[in-house]
């Protein structure tokens, strides 16, 4: 496994959004509480989604996949996973790219981490995927 700058990248980013989810939990009153969210929700650069596969003539159904830039540039930092059937992210992982190359999944997280992972997706204020 390289030790590429985008890839250290996803690490930090990663580290992060541990660190981010552990305050919104240890909060103890609704003043850490609301800066816990206030740090959660102000991190993502973007939150994107789309839908499933339709005919033309039919309306759009529900987002299917959701997307959360946290970075740009060389290196790139994102979240990708798929929704269920109620708007909420049943997966997630990071990806990581820079210049010139394609995104590649970040492998070889703990337990831990992925579910601070979820757990970040399911907590940004987008209840309208």
């Amino acid at each position: 496994m390289e030790d590429s700058p985008a890839r250290q990248q996803a690490l930090a980013n990663l580290r992060e959004i541990v660190k981010i989810i552990r305050a919104v939990h240890a909060a103890i009153d609704d003043q850490q509480r609301e800066a816990a969210l206030t740090r959660l929700y102000e991190h993502p650069l973007s939150v994107e989604v789309r839908g499933d596969w339709h005919a033309p003539n039919e309306e759009q159904g529900k987002a299917a996949e959701f997307r959360i830039l946290l970075g740009t540039g060389g290196p790139a930092v994102r979240i990708r996973g798929q929704l269920d059937g109620k708007g909420e992210p049943k997966d997630a992982h990071i990806e990581y790219q820079d210049w010139f190359t394609p995104w590649e999944p970040l492998i070889d997280t703990s337990e831990a981490e992925d579910e601070a992972l979820h757990a970040y997706c399911c907590n940004l204020p987008c209840a309208d995927y």
